[in-house]
């Protein structure tokens, strides 16, 4: 056991960090474990809590990650906790673990929405906040401006005048230095004056007596390839041991018995394994395969259960199904309906905020998450391992109150050109939604508040930045469930139809470039009911994109003109979800992603289309 436990559980500090996106959260972590010594000074390794790829290439924090770092006596574990709101269920479980949160705020951009969403959660578990406003170097910072922000947000959640009165750290995490006056930061070569506020200011956990019947409450869960499923949580009381018998308490009552085969802690980055562990230590337990998010390891023969995680419930889902195109298993390792299956069921026993519900006759699965980003995290993660699936466009989850139907709101911020705010009224107007406030934001910018659906944010983002000229940005939070705004048109434009199987040539797209827009080049390979573009009327297209020039034995006297193509519009996996329609699918691979129609057979669409127009009383009987 580490010096640190034999301390006690007061010189244990559980550190949350809440920040928006970019505003340098992974680069005061590295800083953090590098001067504390838990990783090199000269290490070349960077944003080391961002470890999975597509946190890397997406530039947010996806999943709740933890690292340990010693003090000068002092053991303070720093949670990770997502900023974007579709992560609202890793956020809820990182929370769960912490006594306190360190706010990390740019001293330009002030509190912005993500940061208002985390903060809400925060301050709702009553946790105390440490306040950081980070790059007071910058040459349009405004640190005293930001920090009367931070205070009207606080305001604004209705925080109490206790946890109104937060200290102050300015920071330049770049250069690892921080101070509690901007005067003094000019001095400040470390961050010393961090440490010491964190554990001024933030409680150590509350725990009983070592002698109290151990409760740990799983948060998250983890793999290992030795050692299998790791239960992750904070021991509310008492001590655990290796090789002790313990009862597992889980949903509605039922319990499970296992054996804990090891007990791990957080030391910098990486784990390891103790022989037994105290109160307020955050833990990893192995040698329970059973055990999922939520439930109470305790002590077999005193069994209390803690109260169950709960997170917000899940607005958006999608339909997942198997390949079932032409070009099925060319790229992929895992098929078919069981490897889709367990492969989600591994997912909703990890992830809390995410729901599955499998639909009958193999018609897939209906997955239901927070929003459309974190479907498309989930979907993207399952293609870089290596499956083959279709999804289908994101629908609302609707409930029934009364005998009404509700769906969920979100609210909206935008940070725009002045000159786009007609445009984008008028976009938010045909798409239901209301303002809340407007308000000028100086240097020809405006920022505007709105409610609106939550189906309506899919396919918002390419055409706020086509209207902002890519120099307008947006947040959503969560607002509430509120009555069916009625239906909304998700696009006004057609598709172009491949009519048939083979390879796309330069004659055949350049001859059909004024149908549309196309998403695929030449050489592509197609089939028939594949989405190869956007058509510029509202109608489908059939199209033959494989169609070549007729040779003849007549020479030309001169060189034919060459062919010069439009480039193609790229879509990427989360652009593909936001352009379909409710008929259309996304088909995901490893290598390709590709658009098509639900229904593959031409004249199965036609007697689709027909039916539709009927029922809607637009085609006589």
């Amino acid at each position: 056991m580490s010096e640190i436990s034999r301390a006690g559980a007061g010189r244990l500090r559980n550190v949350g960090i809440v920040a928006h996106v970019d505003h340098g959260k992974t680069t005061l972590v590295d800083h953090l474990l590098r001067q504390s010594g838990a990783l090199a000074r000269k290490e070349a390794i960077d944003r080391v809590m961002d470890s999975m790829d597509q946190e890397r290439e997406r530039g947010i924090t996806i999943l709740a990650k933890a690292a340990a770092l010693e003090w000068e006596g002092h053991r303070i574990t720093l949670v990770d906790t997502p900023g974007h709101a579709d992560f609202g269920g890793e956020v809820e479980r990182a929370l769960n673990l912490v006594d306190g949160v360190l706010l990390l705020v740019d001293a330009a951009e002030g509190p912005l929405p993500q940061t208002r969403f985390v903060l809400q959660k925060s301050l709702k578990k009553n946790l105390p906040v440490v306040l950081v406003i980070n790059k007071v170097d910058r040459q349009d910072a405004r640190p005293e401006e930001v920090l009367d922000e931070v205070y009207a947000l606080f305001i604004d959640l209705d925080a109490a005048d206790s946890e109104i009165e937060f200290p102050v750290i300015y920071a330049i995490a770049r250069d690892g230095k921080a101070a509690r006056s901007l005067e003094e930061l000019k001095t400040a070569t470390d961050l010393k004056a961090l440490y010491e506020t964190l554990i001024e200011t933030l409680p150590p956990p509350e725990v009983g007596s070592e002698d109290d019947p151990p409760q740990l409450l799983v948060s998250n869960l983890d793999h290992d390839d030795y050692l299998g499923r790791l239960a992750i949580g904070r021991l509310h009381a008492g001590r655990l041991r290796t090789n002790q018998r313990v009862t597992v308490c889980q949903d509605e009552g039922q319990t499970i018995n296992g054996t804990i085969a090891t007990l791990g802690v957080y030391s910098g980055m990486a784990r390891r394994t103790v022989e037994q562990v105290s109160a307020g230590e955050i833990v990893l337990v192995s040698g329970i395969e059973e055990v999922t998010v939520g439930d109470t390891i305790c002590e077999a023969e005193k069994v209390r259960a803690l109260p169950r995680l709960t997170v917000d419930p899940p607005t958006l889902s999608m339909v997942f199904r198997v390949n079932d195109g032409p070009y099925a298993g060319k790229d992929g390792r895992y098929l078919t309906n069981r490897h889709l299956q367990a492969r989600l069921e591994k997912e909703d026993r990890r992830n809390v905020a995410i729901q599955i519900e499998k639909l009958p006759e193999m018609e897939g699965f209906k997955v239901s998450g927070r929003g459309e980003l974190q479907l498309a995290v989930l979907v993207e993660s399952m293609r870089r391992e290596g499956y083959e699936l279709t999804v289908s466009a994101p629908t609302p989850v609707l409930h029934k109150e009364n005998g009404q139907i509700l769906e969920p709101y979100e609210i909206l911020f935008f940070d725009l050109p002045t000159q786009a705010v007609g445009g984008i009224s008028t976009i938010l107007g045909e798409r239901k939604g209301r303002m809340l406030a407007m308000e000028d934001a100086g240097s020809g910018r405006t920022k505007m508040e709105w409610r609106i659906p939550t189906r309506a944010l899919v396919g918002l983002g390419p055409r706020f930045l086509t209207e902002t000229k890519g120099e307008g940005i947006f947040h959503t939070i969560f607002d509430t469930w509120d009555e069916w705004a009625g239906p909304l048109v998700r696009r006004s434009s057609g598709a172009l139809v491949s009519d048939r199987q083979g390879v796309s040539v330069p004659y055949g797209l350049f001859s059909l470039e004024d149908r549309g827009v196309f998403f695929i080049g030449s050489g592509v390979p197609v089939y028939d009911g594949m989405v190869v573009g956007e058509h510029n009327r509202n109608n489908d297209l059939n199209v033959n994109v494989c169609r070549t020039k007729k040779l003849t034995n007549i020479r030309a006297a001169g060189k034919d003109d060459a062919v010069l193509l439009t480039p193609p519009r790229q879509m990427s996996l989360e652009r593909a979800l936001e352009w379909i329609r409710d008929d259309e699918l996304v088909e995901v691979t490893p290598k390709v992603i590709r658009i098509r129609k639900r229904a593959l057979d031409a004249v199965t669409r036609h007697r689709e289309v027909r039916d539709r127009k009927r029922e809607a009383g637009e085609l006589d009987r």
